[in-house]
């Protein structure tokens, strides 16, 4: 009778030749078997046994890997629900292609669901490419309302306005918030708030079971600024207090907290919570809005992401 060690070091050369068999020359079970003469529940056995015993370390030579790196790294860091990093083109590193694809298979994922669903949504460059790339669905159990009006303060509307949008392409009932972006005051915005169809709009987003934001940057770039939303004296008078981002035009320091005063008193939109219970997923990639991400990662204002590679790596070394 041979000796206990003898018997199972034969068998870990046995696991080891058959997990060589299957992960690097790429046999099949069936094959594995007719070489080694085992049967093939044995070949099985066998793979499984070179895996728990780590004689395989498998390292997957492909970009995506590096991303799902990255977005571990992020989820861990910063306790997010979900992280999804998308590669980024060598040529143009931190543009969107990718970013919105990623974004809209989160949302559809969200629209399948049976049950009826309140999907919450911000504005911007980032939700109008997303929303782009859902395809057509027939979703009449859920409910897509906004965060944020969706009108100047001349009552011209704003291009990037995504609830219409993407009702009309998943057939579901729309809530679209029918006020400025910036109200005259804070009485106004008051006024603005109390109005049946508004008190009823944010009191669905406060049922939220999920929201989709973009996450805009401040400075000379900054959407706001940008859109026309703000003056450049606003602008100045934000930075001075110490912004570093916004979110549904509610603008925040660099380490997610909301600044006192100014645009923030005016502003329209339905209050931003952080810690939200339900999923929260912030949509932004870009070397300028690295300080925007990172407030609102800080300020667990936002518990999921979308983004690409060299936006996360910059996350993760800045």
């Amino acid at each position: 009778m041979a000796p206990k060690l003898d018997t199972e070091t034969s068998r870990l050369d046995d696991a080891a030749r058959a997990g060589w068999l299957y992960y690097v020359a790429g046999n099949t079970q069936d094959e594995i078997a007719r070489k080694l003469g085992v049967s093939r529940q044995s070949a099985q056995r066998l793979v499984s046994l070179a895996v728990s015993e780590k004689l395989i370390k498998v390292r997957l030579d492909h970009p995506i890997a590096r991303c799902m790196e990255l977005s571990a790294e992020l989820k861990s860091r910063y306790g997010l629900q979900m992280c999804e990093v998308v590669p980024s083109d060598p040529d143009a590193p931190f543009s969107m292609v990718g970013v919105a694809e990623a974004a809209a298979a989160e949302l559809e994922r969200q629209l399948k669901v049976e049950t009826p669903q309140v999907i919450t949504l911000g504005t911007g460059r980032a939700l109008r490419a997303m929303v782009d790339q859902v395809p057509i669905l027939n979703c009449p159990q859920h409910k897509i309302v906004s965060l944020l009006g969706n009108m100047m303060s001349d009552g011209s509307a704003s291009a990037y306005n995504v609830v219409i949008r993407l009702a009309d392409r998943i057939n579901a009932r729309h809530y679209p918030m029918p006020l400025p972006v910036f109200a005259g005051s804070r009485e106004e915005r008051s006024l603005l708030h109390d109005q049946p169809p508004v008190r009823n709009i944010l009191g669905l987003t406060e049922q939220a079971s999920a929201t989709f934001v973009g996450i805009g940057n401040m400075g000379e770039t900054a959407p706001l600024y940008v859109d026309g939303f703000i003056s450049e004296a606003e602008m100045r008078d934000l930075l001075k207090a110490g912004a570093m981002g916004e979110i549904t035009s509610w603008v925040y320091d660099s380490n997610g907290k909301l600044i006192e005063g100014l645009t923030n008193d005016r502003v329209a939109s339905a209050p931003l919570r952080p810690d939200a219970d339900h999923p929260v997923t912030g949509i932004a990639a870009g070397k300028q809005k690295i300080p925007a991400i990172l407030g609102a990662l800080k300020g667990r204002l936002i518990n999921g992401l979308v983004t690409n590679e060299a936006t996360a790596e910059l996350l993760l070394t800045a």
